[in-house]
């Protein structure tokens, strides 16, 4: 089932800005949503439009180089984890369909990290967290036909 709307908290966690940020896209006119009793919502295709904006993929990237870099960098880690990227060759809706799925698994853990980029039919996925949340979540996805 397709979600039809994202609010900006989702928009986060797929983005990696911060809502501020997102905010200040919107009034720059990089990010095109609607407010819906005073809450932003977002589509798919405005989502997918917003991360491959030219000006808004540096950023993105930065984000979601700094995840893997964070995961490298703690050499103190207190418990298994994992830190995955997942490259696919994609047409927009099984993108969109893709960034659903992981949102979604991202509502069942607090302590995980996902990125997503887009970038015409080629989709990146990088989740960091728990190794039990991490492997569940990538099989998950793998098994859902």
């Amino acid at each position: 089932m397709e979600k039809n709307y994202y609010n900006i908290n989702e928009l986060a966690v797929i983005s990696g800005f911060t809502t501020r940020s997102l905010r200040n896209y919107i009034s720059m006119g990089h990010l095109k949503g609607e407010k819906i009793d005073g809450i932003w919502q977002f589509t798919p295709e405005e989502i997918g439009a917003f991360l491959s904006n030219p000006n808004v993929v540096p950023g993105i990237k930065s984000k979601a180089n700094a995840v893997v870099y964070d995961f490298m960098a703690d050499a103190e880690k207190k418990t298994n984890r994992i830190c995955s990227i997942l490259d696919f060759v994609m047409e927009d809706d099984e993108a969109d369909e893709l960034s659903e799925y992981f949102c979604n698994a991202m509502n069942n853990c607090a302590d995980a990290v996902l990125k997503y980029e887009k970038h015409g039919k080629n989709t990146r996925i990088i989740i960091s967290g728990p190794e039990d949340f991490v492997m569940d979540s990538i099989n998950g996805w793998y098994k859902k036909e």
